[in-house]
């Protein structure tokens, strides 16, 4: 076991929150929810960006069966165009919490920001590796994401969605030089270093 804590308030019905997909150029920001059963532990359970592909699809499975609740939200680009990215992913985490059909008496963020919300809550700095329902809701977030990406892959193979996931990877920064911005782009995402390529390549 990675020594992840099954509870902040055991005296509670804890669900855990999570967000995938906040550092990106392109695709939505993936929000989840889970309330896990009392006792709940397995011994590929942790922070999703410590696990491999392949343990990530393994536990998606069991926690989508195992868990009380669990529910996944999807914030689109251009919401959070309008709203920013921060206030995207809070909105994500707040519907899925709100979406699960056994309501939580306590929610567990990842983060250290959240919005006034109709449950109470609070923020873990790298709770992901800390908790265990704030750890399934990383894996649920990152692998429904992946899926999806992999999916907007076919339709734009020239962005390599399918390798990259959307993040900012100095293939996809050169093909968003070569072919400009897609409809699945989030348009106010700062291109760091974009315009300071050093373009050896052919357009």
């Amino acid at each position: 076991m990675s020594g992840l804590l099954p509870y902040f308030n055991e005296k509670l019905r804890e669900a855990g929150c999570d967000e995938a997909g906040r550092g990106c150029m392109a695709g939505p920001v993936v929000a989840a929810s889970v309330l896990l059963p009392p006792g709940f532990s397995h011994e590929l359970l942790d922070d999703s960006k410590k696990m491999t592909e392949k343990s990530r699809n393994i536990l998606r499975e069991i926690i989508e069966k195992e868990a009380l609740s669990w529910d996944v939200q999807f914030i689109s680009p251009e919401k959070i165009d309008e709203i920013n990215i921060l206030n995207a992913s809070i909105l994500g985490m707040q519907q899925a919490a709100l979406k699960l059909s056994t309501r939580p008496e306590f929610v567990i963020i990842d983060g250290n920001r959240f919005h006034s919300f109709e449950i109470p809550h609070k923020c873990f700095v790298q709770g992901d590796g800390k908790y265990r329902s704030i750890a399934a809701a990383s894996v649920l977030a990152k692998t429904h994401r992946d899926e999806l990406m992999e999916k907007l892959h076919h339709e734009f193979p020239e962005y390599n969605w399918k390798q990259n996931k959307g993040y900012p990877t100095l293939d996809h920064r050169k093909a968003i030089i070569r072919h400009g911005l897609s409809k699945y782009h989030r348009k106010t995402f700062q291109l760091k270093n974009v315009n300071q390529l050093e373009l050896s390549f052919e357009l």
